[in-house]
């Protein structure tokens, strides 16, 4: 029951996600008058559907992804409400609502997050004998300011900056101490037990409440410093620092999903909670920049098409347009299905 359970808990918070970014796209069409044939949750076989008037409302057998249908998107028509008959401005707006929303909902799940937990600050709780942060006189009670220039107000962003950039020969770090800021720059030294370069400084998990104002600031920042995670992963992805071996897909989150509850309901609900809303901010701000790159069948492809039409002063052919599209979408499938296989091979 509960393998059963954590399952469910998986597709609801995918379920969630993917909604909100097809309610984009929805609510953009309609604002822009253009008719919405079908609404779907998931891919495959239908399972039910329902609705009155102009839109379908489906329930698919897969949970893994979503649309929204439109009059005229994939094909000609005639009717004055069809997505191709709008202008460039309109059909940017619809493509792109999808990324909005969610930027939107990781912006929202921030608040609640941080207004939950509080924040863990960059204030420095110790520096490690002999390292680099030691040796060029940093101390415990610093709080770090930027690293070669990168804001950062959470010490995940410091983790994450050392982890991307633990090639790095030097990183300069401007830092405050009573007040006043400094500057120096640290020569990281590698650790056998970390297997990568530290540069030295340690903060303990102690988390501060802040205000309401506070709250909406730092939501900000968590949103940024995921989608920094997920656009450095990328650029690792094509610099060939990782493999599409390392790459996880839904059977993956899934497996992540179920390894976080485990440790976090030793804690309580509460930490069940917390670290749900961090791991969906993470997949929500995921969505929003993967479906913003700019290739075929995705909405940065579609964005693209309309740039380039801009650039041209006229409409691409829909047959070529369609069949850029249909290419996309196929690499898109085969990609997931090796990620879902590698996925399952490290799950066996």
């Amino acid at each position: 029951m509960v393998v059963i359970f954590k399952i469910i808990l998986a597709i609801l918070i995918f379920s969630f996600i993917i909604i909100f970014h097809e309610l984009g796209h929805f609510l953009f069409a309609k604002k822009c008058g253009v008719k919405v044939n079908e609404f779907t949750l998931g891919l495959g076989p239908t399972l039910f559907s329902w609705g009155k008037g102009e839109t379908k409302y489906c329930l698919k057998a897969l949970p893994f992804g979503g649309s929204c249908v439109m009059e005229g998107e994939d094909e000609e028509s005639d009717s004055d409400r069809a997505f191709n008959k709008k202008s460039k401005w309109e059909r940017f707006q619809i493509v792109f609502g999808g990324p909005f929303f969610n930027f939107i909902l990781a912006y929202i799940l921030s608040v609640v997050y941080i207004a939950s937990i509080g924040v863990n600050d960059t204030t420095i709780t110790d520096v490690m004998p002999g390292y680099a942060a030691e040796e060029a006189g940093i101390e415990a009670g610093d709080k770090i300011i930027s690293l070669d220039g990168y804001k950062v107000h959470f010490y995940n962003e410091i983790s994450i900056f050392t982890f991307l950039h633990s090639d790095a020969d030097s990183i300069k770090v401007v830092y405050e101490r009573d007040g006043k800021e400094h500057a120096t720059t640290l020569t990281p030294k590698y650790s056998e037990e970390s297997g990568r370069k530290l540069m030295g400084i340690q903060k303990a998990p102690e988390y501060v409440k802040v205000s309401p104002v506070g709250v909406l600031q730092y939501a900000v920042y968590e949103m940024k410093y995921q989608i920094y995670v997920t656009i450095s992963s990328l650029k690792m992805l094509f610099t060939g620092q990782i493999s599409v071996n390392e790459v996880s897909g839904p059977v993956g989150v899934v497996s992540t999903i179920s390894n976080v509850y485990d440790e976090s309901v030793r804690s309580g609900a509460f930490y069940v909670f917390v670290n749900m809303l961090s791991i969906a901010i993470l997949l929500s701000a995921n969505l929003g920049v993967m479906n913003l790159l700019p290739f075929p069948a995705l909405d940065g492809g579609r964005i693209l098409l309309i740039i380039i039409e801009a650039i041209r002063g006229k409409k691409m052919k829909p047959e070529i347009e369609n069949g850029i599209n249909l290419v996309g979408f196929a690499l898109l499938m085969l990609l997931m299905i090796v990620v879902m296989y590698n996925d399952i091979i490290k799950l066996m």
